[in-house]
């Protein structure tokens, strides 16, 4: 991908953003905001531990993945890594995928010792790996809702699957998208039409896109997975849990106890 000038935030707000533009917008955004990200988070997520989203579900709770021991599994949008270890250190062969070279130099100065992992730096419409490569592939927050042509991903993730491979990946619920993201009282009144599929976008003085997220329906996603070839196997929305009075960005307790924050969506590949 072609670099391009980025100039500081001038306006943030709901307008269209096509795909190259987004893909350069947030390798940039990624590679600049990797140390930033991994201190406000990194505690929550871990540095070795498979964290579904905010509400803090762990795959070792949720087993959405299965036994993954002696499987190829592609974490695609991994960040730093730490699904990606996790994954290895449970006896996976295991790779993961990121388009901030950034955010994967942030993963190797974590100094966790883990077992070993393979990471690549490619975009996620355009994997790098020949197809029927992997048993499973997985991606907590990854890729899938910086894309603005998410389809491209799904059809990428069914090549690189051998047939009978499971793709389970988790986004922002689609609900939230209606709702102003603040965790406060003012995030829990809509203010947008969830069938309103306008990118959130962040530019500079010269319009330039520096940050793009992108919102589908749910019906969208599952059409974008059966349209690749997959078969919808399970829809999860982890619930907030009691004890948890933490806050990550839109996300709290107090949205949590009323409107889903992570939609996880687990298919296979027919």
């Amino acid at each position: 991908m072609d670099d391009v000038a980025f100039g500081p935030l001038d306006s943030t707000g709901y307008s269209p953003a096509g795909p190259e533009e987004s893909a350069r917008a947030n390798r940039h955004w990624w590679d600049g905001a990797a140390g930033a990200y991994l201190t406000e988070h990194g505690g929550h997520l871990g540095y070795d531990a498979f964290v579904w989203g905010p509400e803090g579900l762990r795959e070792e709770d949720a087993g959405l993945l299965g036994d993954v021991r002696g499987l190829d599994v592609l974490e695609v949008g991994c960040g730093a890594g730490q699904c990606t270890r996790w994954l290895a250190g449970h006896g996976a062969r295991a790779v993961g995928v990121d388009v901030s070279a950034g955010m994967l130099r942030a993963g190797t100065e974590l100094g966790v010792p883990a077992a070993p992992a393979s990471f690549v730096q490619a975009d996620a419409r355009r994997l790098p790996f020949a197809a029927r490569s992997f048993d499973l592939a997985c991606s907590s927050y990854g890729a899938v809702p910086f894309v603005a042509d998410p389809g491209r991903v799904m059809r990428e993730v069914a090549r690189v699957l051998r047939p009978g491979g499971r793709w389970v990946f988790s986004v922002t619920h689609p609900v939230r998208w209606a709702f102003p993201d603040d965790p406060g009282p003012a995030g829990l009144t809509a203010d947008r039409s969830y069938f309103d599929r306008t990118s959130y976008v962040e530019r500079d003085a010269d319009g330039t896109v520096l940050y793009a997220e992108h919102h589908r329906t749910l019906s969208d996603r599952v059409a974008d997975l059966v349209d690749a070839g997959f078969v919808l196997e399970r829809l999860v929305e982890p619930e907030w849990p009691e004890d948890a009075d933490h806050v990550w960005g839109g996300w709290s307790r107090l949205r949590g106890r009323l409107l889903p924050g992570t939609l996880v969506l687990a298919a296979r590949r027919a």
